[in-house]
């Protein structure tokens, strides 16, 4: 469920910036749909939010914004709406020595939803790695901290596998450290049958009734059981995911319009176009020119 859920982010923006701060400091972050991570490289500060106190971070320590969740960092603790809100594409670093510096790792969905599993996390998690466990963590941070000065050849694709890296490392020390086996957020046996069945295989006719045999459940209980869990009907969801599966496939392959459409369940290209628009509120062309990546018909010549 992890990576399906780290994977679905993959059709955000993502960054990875550096902030060196020093004096009397606050900054206001998230409130945007996403996920991400603040990293302490050196000294202290407090993580403050709106309805939890204060929690004082040290070096090494990382805080996870599964879902976006409006959120600060501070050199003293304080109310979140003092802050000035800060946004990841303007640089609010402070000249000279800094008392406080920290890594910020992020997917920007400006379109699609977060997945169900990181919405149903808490609003912010912190972990301080356990290099002595996991000694991976170190090569982790150090690829991280070197990665994102770096501006060579490649660079997108190594950091967007570091961001990778980093949120599933997270995820899965946190889930260790406070669900020892591993029990997922969605706690129902059948319902995370069911959604794994449609993460396997978008391009399957799935339908409620086949869904609900499959887990040995009527159509109306299984209707039911999902949406409490899920936060959505099966149907919305299946939906939902089939397009974000195509909005991965337009932002990171060259692969046509028609095959995207089949890999993801739909007869024809103009279906998948109509579905896609309704969703994302663009058409996949678009969605692909904005993501930089060429379309096959425009270079070869069609």
């Amino acid at each position: 469920m992890i990576s399906q859920a780290v994977s679905s982010l993959r059709v955000g923006r993502r960054a990875i910036r550096r902030f060196r701060q020093q004096g009397s400091w606050g900054l206001r972050l998230g409130g945007q749909p996403g996920s991400g991570f603040h990293l302490v490289l050196d000294g202290s500060a407090w993580l403050i939010s709106a309805d939890a106190p204060p929690i004082a971070l040290r070096p090494g320590d990382v805080v996870l914004v599964p879902a976006g969740a409006d959120h600060g960092l501070s050199i003293t603790p304080r109310a979140l709406h003092e802050m000035p809100l800060n946004v990841m594409n303007l640089d609010q670093s402070a000249p000279g020595p800094a008392d406080f510096e920290f890594l910020c790792g992020s997917y920007r969905l400006d379109h699609g939803q977060v997945h169900p599993y990181l919405t149903g996390m808490p609003d912010l998690i912190v972990v301080s790695p356990d290099h002595e466990r996991h000694p991976e963590w170190r090569s982790l941070i150090s690829l991280l901290v070197e990665g994102e000065s770096l501006a060579q050849p490649g660079t997108e694709v190594t950091r967007s596998a570091l961001l990778d890296l980093m949120l599933v490392s997270v995820l899965r020390q946190w889930l260790e450290e406070k669900h020892p086996k591993g029990r997922p957020t969605i706690t129902d046996p059948a319902i995370v049958t069911a959604l794994d069945a449609i993460h396997d295989s978008p391009r399957t006719q799935w339908t409620v009734s086949r869904l609900g045999e499959m887990v040995g459940m009527s159509r109306t209980t299984f209707t039911r059981r999902f949406t409490s869990q899920v936060g959505k009907p099966p149907m919305t969801y299946l939906i939902g995911w089939r397009l974000n599966c195509a909005a991965r496939l337009l932002r990171e392959t060259d692969a046509s319009l028609a095959a995207i459409a089949r890999q993801v369940g739909y007869s024809t290209e103009f279906a998948f176009a109509g579905a896609f628009r309704r969703e994302y509120g663009v058409s996949p062309g678009r969605f692909r020119q904005a993501a930089g990546v060429p379309d096959q018909q425009a270079r070869s010549g069609s």
